[in-house]
């Protein structure tokens, strides 16, 4: 195992991940974070370097206290070869089994080797699977093989916004419960505590409503994937949701981030509207979370 640190080695594996896309997509836009002062202060493992099959992205063990805080004791996976990775995956350094922890990683694949070794520490494991969306900017920075120029749907201006009704803002951390009360993930107080962070550390848009409270929102995760978008019911159908996400999308490719985010596969009218802003899918690639609850 191999804890890389320096800004060469890093930037050598964000170069390496690049090729590899979109499979690798989670790690490649975590190590593209960590390589922009690492934010949520994660850790960098591999099992070989520089020829690495595996790459897995953590929090740092002092930052880890909370043995049932599956939000931040979050691991983001990326192999080469998933069916030869089950022994760097089982290794107590890499991934400490005895949490609650969730696993993400853009590579289905990964399954059968975190199903087994679930099994093997008595784990409970809960998969669930979304599509992945790119932003086809970011596509064709990034692997413009993914692009089918003939195929592809060009971003449409959101319908205009009544701004003596609605004004874009900056979200706030004392909105995360806020957020957290309509994300699908989310519901407690770990996950509340997850949003601030978020919130605090990256970009992050909402739409404030006439009471003055946000009524849609974005924000981006330690992954630096946009997620967690929402609007209040009573708001909804109302296109605000394209206002906030445009505006994030401006920001963020300013900053040239990579922009990419998923979707239920049951929300159809997401998927339309991710549609709308630009974004292609990247089939059959998928994004994957696995949640492990030991006994």
């Amino acid at each position: 195992m191999f804890y890389l640190k320096s800004s060469q080695a890093l930037q050598a594996l964000e170069n390496a991940l690049r090729k590899h896309l979109p499979e690798s997509l989670k790690v490649y836009g975590t190590v593209f974070h960590i390589n922009q002062g690492n934010p949520f202060k994660l850790k960098t493992l591999v099992d070989k370097w520089p020829d690495f099959n595996t790459v897995v992205i953590r929090p740092q063990e002092e930052d880890m206290t909370d043995d049932l805080d599956h939000y931040n004791n979050t691991y983001l996976i990326y192999s080469k070869n998933p069916k030869q990775c089950q022994e760097f995956l089982g290794s107590s350094e890499v991934i400490n089994w005895k949490q609650h922890l969730q696993i993400q990683s853009s590579q289905s694949d990964l399954g059968n080797v975190i199903e087994s070794l679930g099994a093997a520490n008595l784990s409970k494991v809960k998969h669930k699977q979304c599509f992945l969306y790119m932003r086809s900017q970011t596509a064709k920075k990034l692997t413009p093989s993914l692009v089918d120029a003939k195929n592809l749907v060009s971003s449409d201006e959101p319908t205009p916004l009544n701004h003596q009704l609605f004004k874009l803002a900056s979200l706030d951390v004392t909105h995360a419960a806020l957020v957290d009360s309509i994300w699908y993930f989310g519901g407690n107080k770990k996950s509340q505590k997850f949003i601030e962070r978020c919130i605090f550390t990256f970009p992050s848009f909402c739409i404030m409503g006439p009471e003055g409270t946000p009524v849609s929102w974005a924000l981006m995760d330690h992954t630096g994937e946009l997620r967690m978008g929402g609007t209040l019911p009573r708001y909804r159908r109302c296109g605000l949701i394209e206002h906030v996400a445009a505006q994030q999308i401006q920001t963020v490719e300013k900053l040239s981030f990579p922009i990419y985010a998923h979707v239920d596969k049951a929300n159809f009218t997401v998927q339309r509207k991710v549609t709308k802003l630009g974004y292609i899918p990247l089939l059959p690639c998928t994004w994957n979370q696995w949640n492990c609850v030991p006994p």
